[in-house]
């Protein structure tokens, strides 16, 4: 039951967890348009402490798990302001305002957590997540419960209509039960070769607890996708391989000393750029554009499936926490900068790539990442994982 599968849904970024961009709403400032604001409240259910941290997307460009995408921006609550004097135990609710100001006409979707930890630091692909005990929220519709898309509109004077009074919500159904899936990959080695032939790796639960990483049970959440809940593992692309959380896209990168860029895309933006490296597609001749190079790779969780299911042989609703699983390489390549419509690409881009685990919670966790960066490149107070600097090589 092995899956092999290329994650065609992840946009045009690997997914690594979201970075922030300082001076980013002063750039969009600069540019003339009139900026409007979102206001609203936070509204907090459970006996968790912590500043509650909310991120904007454009609606377009969902995080994960739906989506990869990565925040225009973030904001912080603090602790006081939510919570106030109140008793260890009590659940409230809590409220205290929010708002994001500065941003410019559109659509837009938000997120975010509790940080029960307060370990939440923005400037790090591997500190800019949620980590055990956090609790997560987002503005949702209170009647379908789905995701809210919260407008900033345009009046007939071409002013910004503001999006005022948006609540976003926090409840303990959404703490979260793990930490990160960091991983290392079993066997000590540096890198991994994709010559012609599939290649098998298995992924380690890393824990790590040195400096400002405090992460002790990071682990893979494995659980059957089962989008439309009758009970059978979906197939939605018909190969006969049930899909499985978590998933996995193995992104080019960049060759040279700092690994975290993928390429084409520069700006760690997660927007493919505009001019960047093409290749020849299978199906079709060179567009000249710049390609989103995924491989094609997918968890084998044959060793698990008894557990994914229960006595029914219906699919458990809630996931089962591994230490390990198999990743299966496969020589082939696609450009993925239109995820609706992967091209197969003719030879396998010769280069690096990273690996991106996605669990069904959208925590993420990418290696190659700062960790294990050279002295030099490393950021101050990150420790140094040598087993976080692993690349599939390509040649």
């Amino acid at each position: 039951m092995m899956r092999l599968m290329l994650m065609m849904a992840l946009l045009c970024s690997a997914c690594e967890a979201p970075p922030v961009f300082a001076g980013e709403e002063g750039d969009e400032r600069q540019k003339g348009p009139a900026l409007g604001r979102i206001e609203g409240q936070v509204i907090v259910g459970t006996a968790t402490r912590g500043r509650i941290v909310l991120f904007l997307y454009d609606a377009a460009r969902p995080p994960p798990p739906v989506g990869t995408g990565r925040p225009l921006t973030f904001t912080v609550v603090s602790r006081e302001s939510v919570f106030g004097a109140a008793l260890d135990g009590d659940t409230g609710p809590f409220t205290a305002p929010f708002a994001f100001s500065l941003r410019g006409p559109g659509r837009y979707l938000i997120r975010g957590f509790v940080d029960s930890n307060d370990d939440f630091i923005p400037w790090y692909g591997v500190t800019a997540d949620t980590t055990q005990g956090d609790v997560g929220g987002a503005a949702i519709d209170p009647v379908t419960r789905a995701s809210r898309v919260v407008e900033i509109g345009v009046d007939e004077a071409g002013l910004p209509i503001p999006a005022l009074d948006v609540p976003v919500s926090f409840s303990d159904a959404a703490k979260l039960p793990v930490d990160r899936p960091i991983f290392s990959v079993v066997g000590g080695m540096e890198s991994v070769m994709l010559n012609g032939q599939p290649k098998v790796i298995e992924l380690q639960a890393t824990p790590i607890n040195e400096g400002v990483m405090n992460q002790p049970t990071p682990a893979f959440l494995v659980r059957f996708v089962d989008d439309n809940a009758d009970g059978v593992p979906d197939d939605a692309n018909g190969d006969g391989i049930p899909e499985v959380w978590p998933r996995v896209v193995v992104r080019k990168i960049q060759t040279g000393p700092n690994p975290l860029i993928d390429e084409n895309d520069v700006d760690k933006n997660g927007i493919v750029d505009a001019v960047g490296e093409s290749y020849e597609h299978s199906n079709a001749p060179d567009d000249d554009q710049p390609d989103v190079v995924v491989l094609a790779a997918g968890f084998d969780v044959t060793e698990y499936a008894p557990a994914l299911v229960d006595a029914m042989g219906r699919v458990k609703t809630t996931p089962t926490a591994v230490p390990r699983l198999k990743l299966v390489l496969q020589p082939r390549a696609f450009d993925a900068a239109n995820p609706t419509a992967p091209q197969p690409i003719r030879a396998v881009p010769i280069g690096h790539y990273a690996i991106t685990v996605i669990q069904q919670t959208g925590q993420t966790w990418r290696v190659p990442n700062e960790l294990g960066l050279e002295d030099a490149l490393r950021p101050v107070g990150l420790p140094l994982v040598s087993s976080q600097s692993f690349v599939i090589k390509v040649q």
